[in-house]
């Protein structure tokens, strides 16, 4: 009897698990991604560890470049990898060989962590702290033969040494050995495995750290002076400077073959003394040449050419696993420039992966193009010729050619599908189906399908770059597909990584294809400080860019579209000062110019107070509801000022520690709408600001917790202009309903949901540290939601006030699908009102649709459309049997 009680609960338990089960990867796709590598090594098999910028260590496959496994540091210094060891076979009895691969991160403290790549299982850990923290930043290491060796250089003084054995952390030695160098500089000495390396004028400087004697400095002469050193990857000590690698073990020199820029590995398992293998980026291609270090002749069978795609960057070999004997093979772990993993092997690319997508800076979905069919009508509703004769016969055409088209569809024949039909990238009839436009850090432009998360095309850009820290390459669109049939197209500007003049490339979004001609890209003669779209379309359909350079001049791209930019109004905002100023554009004798209207200053240099975040409002969001409806019947109208951006300060208090500001800048006027300040409250703050409403986080340090504050504005009972807003005629001042509340977790990012006519009800994505979505009813966060006043109680769709927010595990829009690392959500509307897409990106992709007030205009998945159809079809037989009966009757009763 226990035991059948057992086996049902079991069963029980499967099925609650399996809830849901079908609707996994239905409407949602993820792909993983460890992050710009910075070091690897190849391991037993076909596996290869890997660390990278993002602070993950993580073993991939070799076959494939599927991650095997992955472990995620902290995103702080405290997890900055700064080693990556192998470990070789094991002697001594109190060494193991348990682990194969060692990790050193963090500066202080110092964490030591042993891995079995072959089972992702961690061996063993410990830490180590320094005495003296000022010299955490200088902290190197090194492993040598089962032992680590702790490295602190005092620059222009002395270098100090520890030994710790590596799997358990004791000390070698009683006192840490320290070596006089008065010639190290940071600028120019590194340290290479066991040796400290200097580039001092014509010599390079090399102290072997664990020598035994005191003459353990050798020099070596090299040609060049100033060319910068650099460490040589590879199982061979070696560094380079310019030309020349200098092999630090034999103190010998020795020239490349290949000019700079090309990469160098030193491949020791290749002939007696080793090899040097060099990689260099040409056309369309990559050169490898492998050189025996013993006869300094080429190895043919390991140098070749290679065919190396244009939208990767110059490679960089991070790791080498080759094979000597009758044929030699090499396989090559190459990094290219724009972030990408790439394994050569016998001269042919194997597998690519795509890392740069770690490093995200602006994203957009774009509606795809029409199908043929839907193109010739759409060209005929909106062709100008508008005569009955032209537009009976163009009809007619029409209809004949579409049957022909299925009749040859049927048959198996017809025309050739298009390259956009062929790729799938046809408008849906409801509009989910979109292509994303992923812009990152290295200047890479991608075109993702939403639905299946394909990489149609790939674009790279390899001299541009992002403006600042806070502010990268920014992507906006110009003209959407629905202007058939005018592609759409879309521009990424970003400002040049020699000159930092203005960079921009314009680009159809469906194809990749660039535009204008050439290459797309527009390179502009000053720096741009500002970046808007003008509102309004050109003969062509097409939005115009509008330019603020650094000398606040304003420049449109294309110049015709100059003449829409009169009357517009201009921000800037100096995030280290806190000065804002405010600009009139005004279009006259056919020249732009800029006239400043206001300046602001939210910060404070004696306070140290900078701006720390800028939200203005979605310019595709619409508002469906001009007020709120009270409890006595009479409304409440919304504040809806559509030029309110909202500026957070943050800076030193000597009373309160950290203060946080935030202000509501109408940009137009310049005035400040409303403040408020936290006291002892601190960053990340995370913002949302849509409609009348603003949302945001921040970390109270007084309590511990990181809380979240709802501001909502409105104009009162009487609204000042239902029809046009003005910021010039001095408006009144906003009513502010304003709350706090506690959010039981860390918030990483926030975005509001977006609908296309705004109809839906809001709700706002939180991304937590977890790594999880939460999406949460704005009805949830509403000021408004009373405590003790029972007149706003009577209110529809407030619920009582309660401090808490709760996290519910159905809330959550990736369930289990974790984003490790969440920087960023981007949320677009879709062609059903219920529904908006979004994207969230991290280490991780994820895509998926939500709907704020459920699918209110689709049919359910599980709608019985058999059953409706039998109804329906046992209505209309039963109304044509009751018409018939009903007639006769009525005969019937006529010859009566």
């Amino acid at each position: 009897m226990l035991k059948s009680f057992v086996i049902l609960s079991i069963l029980a338990l499967s099925l609650v698990n399996g809830l849901y089960e079908d609707q996994i990867g239905k409407f949602d796709w993820k792909q993983s991604f460890i992050g710009i590598a910075k070091s690897a090594h190849f391991g037993d098999g076909d596996k290869i560890a890997v660390t990278t910028e993002e602070n993950t260590f993580a073993v991939l496959s070799a076959k494939n470049g599927e991650i095997l496994s992955r472990q995620v540091y902290e995103s702080d210094s405290r997890g900055e990898i700064l080693l990556l060891a192998g470990n070789t076979a094991a002697t001594g009895s109190h060494l193991t060989r348990d682990y194969d691969t060692i990790t050193v991160s963090g500066r202080n403290p110092s964490i030591i962590r042993g891995w079995n790549a072959e089972n992702s299982a961690l061996e063993f850990e410990w830490s180590l702290n320094l005495l003296n923290a000022d010299a955490a930043p200088n902290v190197m290491w090194f492993y040598n033969k089962h032992f680590l060796y702790h490295v602190i250089p005092v620059w222009g003084s002395h270098v100090e040494v520890a030994g710790y054995i590596a799997n358990s952390g004791q000390s070698t030695k009683q006192t840490a050995t320290k070596i006089t160098t008065p010639w190290s500089r940071k600028e120019n000495c590194l340290l290479v495995e066991q040796y400290f390396v200097c580039h001092v004028k014509n010599q390079v400087l090399v102290l072997d750290l664990i020598a035994d004697g005191s003459n353990n400095i050798k020099t070596v002469a090299v040609d060049v002076s100033d060319a910068q050193i650099e460490r040589v990857n590879g199982g061979l000590a070696a560094v380079r400077v310019g030309n020349q690698v200098v092999l630090l073990a034999e103190k010998t020199v020795v020239k490349t073959k290949m000019p700079n820029p090309s990469s160098v590995f030193a491949e020791a398992s290749l002939g007696d003394n080793g090899a040097l293998i060099e990689i260099l980026n040409e056309e369309a291609n990559v050169k490898i040449v492998t050189t025996d270090l013993q006869t300094n002749k080429q190895i043919e069978e390991l140098s070749t050419t290679a065919s190396y795609p244009k939208t990767l960057g110059a490679p960089k070999i991070l790791a080498a696993k080759c094979r000597s004997g009758n044929q030699p093979i090499c396989r090559l772990l190459v990094k290219s420039e724009d972030g990408a993993l790439v394994l050569l092997q016998q001269g042919k690319i194997k597998w690519t992966r795509e890392e740069s997508l770690t490093n995200i800076d602006s994203v957009e979905f774009v509606d795809l193009t029409l199908s043929d069919a839907e193109g010739e009508l759409e060209e005929e509703l909106t062709n100008k010729n508008r005569d009955f004769y032209g537009a009976f016969v163009r009809r007619i055409a029409g209809q004949i050619t579409h049957a022909k088209n299925i009749f040859l569809h049927v048959v198996g024949g017809g025309p050739a599908p298009s390259a956009s039909q062929k790729a799938g990238l046809v408008r849906d009839d409801f509009g989910l189906h979109k292509i994303i436009i992923i812009v990152t850090k290295t200047g890479k432009v991608y075109g993702v399908d939403n639905l299946s998360g394909k990489f149609h095309w790939i674009k790279y850009l390899p001299h541009m770059q992002g403006f600042n820290e806070e502010q990268g390459l920014q992507l906006l669109v110009q003209r959407t597909s629905k202007y058939y049939p005018l592609p759409a197209q879309c521009a990424v500007i970003g400002k040049d990584k020699t000159t930092g003049n203005g960079v921009i490339f314009q680009f159809n979004p469906i194809t990749g294809q660039s535009l204008n001609g050439g290459d797309g890209v527009t390179k502009l003669t000053y720096p741009i400080q500002q970046i808007a779209l003008l509102p309004k379309l050109n003969e062509d359909s097409l939005k115009g860019l509008l330019l603020l350079d650094n000398n606040n001049h304003v420049h449109a791209l294309p110049e015709s579209t100059a003449k829409f930019a009169d009357g517009l109004y201009l921000y800037t905002a100096d995030r280290n000062t806190g000065a804002m100023s405010g600009y009139f554009v005004q279009f006259s004798n056919n020249k732009l110019q800029t006239i400043p209207t206001w300046k602001l200053h939210v910060g404070s240099i004696a306070r140290q107070q900078k701006i720390i975040k800028i939200a203005s409002k979605n310019p595709i969001e619409h508002v469906h509801s001009q007020g709120r409806v009270l409890a006595d019947r009479s409304v409440l109208y919304k504040y809806l000022n559509p030029n309110l951006v909202a500026v957070v300060t943050q800076g030193i208090d000597p009373i309160h520690k950290y203060i946080l500001n935030v202000h509501l800048v109408d940009v137009v006027s310049g005035a400040i709408i409303f403040s408020m300040t936290h006291r002892r409250a601190k960053g990340p703050v995370n913002i949302v600001h849509s409609e009348n409403w603003l949302t945001y986080s921040f970390y109270n340090e007084k309590v511990r917790r990181t809380e979240i504050t709802s501001i909502e504005l409105y104009e009162g009972k009487t609204q000042a202009n239902s029809t046009v807003w003005s910021s010039l005629g001095a408006p009144p001042l906003p009513l502010v309903e304003r709350q706090t509340y506690i959010f039981p977790a860390n918030v990483a990012v926030m975005k509001e949901t977006i609908t296309e006519k705004g109809i839906t009800n809001k709700h706002v994505l939180f991304g937590i540290s977890s790594g999880h979505i939460l999406e949460m009813s704005w009805h949830l966060l509403d000021p408004r939601r009373p405590s003790t006043n029972p007149e706003r109680a009577r209110e529809e769709g407030l619920i009582p006030y309660i401090p808490e927010l709760p996290i519910q595990q159905d809330a959550i829009v990736n369930y289990n699908q974790t984003i490790e690392r969440l920087k960023g959500i981007h949320t677009a509307p879709s062609g059903l009102e219920s529904t908006c897409l979004m994207i969230g990106y991290g280490l991780d992709l994820f895509v998926t649709r939500v709907a704020p007030s459920k699918t209110f205009d689709l049919l359910k998945e599980d709608f019985d459309y058999f059953l409706i159809t039998a109804v329906l079809t046992a209505l209309i037989v039963a109304s044509y049997i009751t018409k018939q009966l009903a007639s006769r009757k009525l005969i019937k009763q006529a010859w009566k």
